[in-house]
């Protein structure tokens, strides 16, 4: 269980795809100095276990079901990765209550900024609209965001990302057309 507030941006430093598999090396000093084999950290809001680590990396496996339905398999080696080490019953839940388990992969629909905040509109597979209400809570890439608007013709949602969120997310680094993991 996680809370979708990110502890760190990591870094994509090695994929080994295999047969029904692929095996993904990711760079963050800072997740690697708190965690142990068998932790479960969610990378870009999917839940995943660390196999093995050191000082600088860890390494994930990923079933070939996840690279599918999340957009892990559009993930390449130097990729941003929004990273969070799953809570403890004693910490707080600042975000909201996040499951790791994506329930879809949506897109980047458009952006625009100002100088105070950037607006997100991101397009949900149609199926997930009736989960999503305005000023209720949305997991995107990992990250707790409140929703605040929405476009049901167009099958959209739009949240709004203020400057904290940008510095520490990738959410800086999306473009149109970007797969977006949604919980």
């Amino acid at each position: 269980m996680f809370t979708g507030l990110i502890q760190a941006v990591g870094q994509v430093s090695a994929i080994e795809r295999q047969e029904s598999s692929a095996k993904l090396q990711i760079k963050s000093a800072e997740i690697c100095a708190q965690i142990a084999q068998g932790d479960s950290v969610s990378v870009n809001g999917v839940c995943l276990t660390v196999t093995s680590f050191d000082s600088q990396s860890f390494e994930v496996d990923v079933m070939m079901q996840t690279l599918n339905l999340t957009s892990t398999g559009a993930l390449g080696v130097g990729s941003p990765v929004n990273l969070e080490l799953a809570t403890r019953t004693q910490d707080r839940l600042g975000g909201h209550i996040v499951q790791g388990h994506v329930d879809g992969v949506a897109k980047v629909a458009g952006i625009s900024a100002d100088k105070e905040w950037t607006r997100m509109d991101i397009a949900v597979p149609a199926h997930l609209m009736k989960y999503v209400v305005a000023q209720g809570s949305i997991c995107i890439e990992g990250v707790s965001l409140t929703v605040g608007e929405l476009n049901d013709g167009l099958d959209q949602v739009s949240v709004w990302l203020i400057p904290e969120t940008l510095a520490k997310t990738n959410l800086a680094a999306k473009k149109i057309s970007d797969p977006l993991n949604v919980e």
